[in-house]
């Protein structure tokens, strides 16, 4: 059976105002298609009511085999069991966030649109390293706008796996498949969906089960 050439990559919405009634549309979602990681990204929460979110989500995501990962929180991602975390620039660094979550964690960085920080973060040992924005996103306003000849290249010269972020929907998700992401990150693309998430997941799987074209 033939790998497919991306896989998806999930983030929750930045906001949920009822994580309860919100777990059986994630589980329906997640049943939809085949997800490699859900990114738990909630925003403007203190510590207590992040953990109180995030464990239920991250909880059912493991049960059903999808990796969680905790956005910018280290500290927490160890707090609630994660799989691991997804670390900005202005987050705890790659080796303070190893040392604290040990060898077995999975630790990527976003990169923005710089091969400098992407090489820096790759050789100091992160599981991936996360380019973008490649699109317009309603969910944040980017720091970088990122091309695609960057994924390409990348692709083409490292081994450390790439995730594409921002703006991605199954509208243009083809896009930077073919340029050479590992992964997509969606969020907006599956949640705002007019036909709803499972539509939504399900058309980028079947986008990133084309092989690329040489």
């Amino acid at each position: 059976m033939t790998e497919p050439a991306c896989q998806i990559y999930l983030i929750t919405p930045p906001s949920i105002a009822d994580v309860d009634a919100f777990l059986p549309t994630l589980e329906a979602a997640l049943l939809a298609a085949p997800v490699a990681c859900l990114q738990i990204r909630l925003k403007g929460l203190e510590d207590s009511a992040l953990v109180q979110a995030a464990q239920p989500i991250s909880d059912l995501a493991q049960a059903m085999g999808v990796a969680s990962i905790l956005n910018d929180r280290p500290d927490l991602a160890k707090r609630i069991g994660a799989d691991g975390v997804h670390i900005g620039q202005s987050d705890m660094d790659y080796f303070s966030s190893r040392e604290l979550l040990g060898g077995d964690a999975i630790i990527g960085v976003t990169c923005h649109n710089s091969k400098q920080l992407a090489f820096d973060a790759a050789s100091a040992g992160a599981d991936y390293v996360a380019f973008g924005a490649f699109f317009d996103t309603p969910t944040k306003t980017p720091d970088a706008r990122a091309e695609t000849e960057l994924l390409q290249w990348w692709h083409e010269a490292m081994e450390t796996p790439v995730v594409a972020i921002g703006g991605i929907t199954p509208d243009n998700a083809s896009t930077v498949i073919q340029a050479g992401a590992d992964f997509i990150a969606v969020s907006s693309g599956v949640w705002s969906h007019p036909d709803g998430p499972e539509s939504s997941l399900r058309q980028l799987h079947a986008l990133c089960s084309q092989p690329r074209q040489p």
